[in-house]
């Protein structure tokens, strides 16, 4: 059980809950902050604005999500297919998120297939894929 306080993480609560849910009894901890290795390395293979490419290390996730938070509030994370791979220490899920863009209030709907490497009951990497095409959409609505 965490004694650690996630509240500044609320708004990405559905996409925390999902994964953690996920991993089920393969990893130690109630938060998904809980069952990050201290030295993942968290990878998006996408270009996204604002977000690295790939970050280094659970603190260095934590303030990149605490970003997340400010700009996209989540209503919803379901449509979980989880595959495990290699006897478990590799898992494969694929999911939707729903929810609204802060600033504008426009709705956000995307897909996404992540690939969790777990070693020590932690994820130690995550290589995660999205809809780029509905990314872009949400980001550019209402551009001329």
């Amino acid at each position: 059980m965490s004694s650690a306080d996630y509240t500044v993480y609320a708004p990405a609560r559905p996409y925390f809950d999902l994964v953690r849910g996920a991993l089920g009894d393969l990893v130690d901890g109630a938060h998904f902050f809980d069952i990050v290795d201290e030295r993942i390395d968290y990878e998006v293979r996408y270009a996204f604005p604002g977000w690295p490419r790939v970050i280094h290390g659970r603190s260095a996730l934590m303030e990149q999500f605490l970003a997340y938070c400010a700009n996209i509030a989540l209503d919803a994370a379901d449509h979980l297919i989880v595959n495990r791979v290699d006897g478990g220490a590799v898992i494969i899920i694929e999911y939707e998120l729903r929810g609204r863009i802060n600033a504008t209030g426009a709705a956000y709907e995307n897909r996404f297939a992540s690939v969790i490497e777990l070693a020590g009951r932690k994820i130690v990497r995550w290589r995660d894929y999205m809809d780029s095409l509905a990314a872009w959409t949400i980001l550019t609505a209402g551009r001329s």
